[in-house]
């Protein structure tokens, strides 16, 4: 449940609240953060910058993706412009090693089906070596998924999901324009369409059929002011359950 609002009159004193959370929570520990040139990521490394938290940004590109979509050149503007520690680690061959064989798919499955899976296979390592990077290292892997995108299911299961702590998680996507504004995000960055770089051409909104700013209307007022992406909206909460939910257990005592 969401109990806060960040405006233009209170954006300062969350970034310093925010940024003094992952202080509190990450223990004088650094942090690993996966850096893909989007808004979310950087408004994060920025506020663990503020924290005073040792963060080291890990760029994953799979082949020539990020490359393709100037997302690298972005990631590089950020780390420029504030100094960043960073790593790049090209993922491609450990996802080309993971892709199942066609044939090896079960009789129901359907185009989309199987391109999702292809896709999601990306995040799913990037974070393996987040965390493994993290663990070489004795840090902490942060999120940076917002409250937007949790709502609607937008993220990979075990992909980029995963995190020790995170600090976007009830901070919607129009939230995260005014923290990155604030923190003096590039605007190659801020001005961008979000996208999780899962195929090329690809974008958050076009893939979901809304906007962000619809979403975030219906997580602030319960409509998004349109009945058709209201249900939509619906629909997309409902199917993603599994992704927000504790994993059910036999014998568990539920409260």
């Amino acid at each position: 449940m969401k109990t806060f609002e960040i405006d233009n009159q209170n954006v300062a004193q969350y970034a310093d609240l925010i940024s003094a959370w992952i202080k509190e929570k990450t223990g004088g520990r650094g942090v690993v953060l996966g850096m893909s040139g989007g808004i979310d990521c950087s408004v994060v490394a920025r506020l663990c910058q503020i924290a005073e938290v040792d963060v080291h940004l890990v760029l994953l590109p799979c082949g020539d993706d990020m490359k393709n979509t100037q997302s690298s050149r972005h990631a590089m503007e950020l780390i420029e412009k504030f100094n960043f520690a960073y790593h790049i680690f090209d993922i491609k061959p450990a996802v080309d090693a993971l892709l199942i064989a066609t044939g090896s798919s079960g009789s129901g499955n359907s185009a989309t089906n199987l391109a999702l899976a292809r896709a999601n296979i990306r995040p799913r390592v990037r974070m393996t070596c987040l965390y493994q990077f993290a663990q070489i290292n004795s840090r902490l892997v942060i999120g940076t998924g917002n409250l937007s995108e949790r709502t609607v299911g937008y993220f990979t299961k075990w992909g980029d999901g995963a995190s020790d702590l995170n600090p976007l998680g009830l901070v919607t996507k129009q939230e995260v324009y005014l923290l990155a504004r604030y923190l003096q995000i590039p605007n190659s960055i801020v001005d961008k369409k979000p996208s999780a770089g899962l195929w090329d051409g690809q974008t958050d909104e076009d893939e979901l059929g809304m906007t962000y700013e619809q979403i975030d209307a219906y997580i602030n007022n319960d409509t998004s002011g349109n009945p058709e992406t209201d249900r939509k909206i619906e629909k997309r909460i409902e199917m993603s359950k599994h992704k927000n939910s504790k994993i059910p257990v036999f014998g568990e005592i539920l409260f």
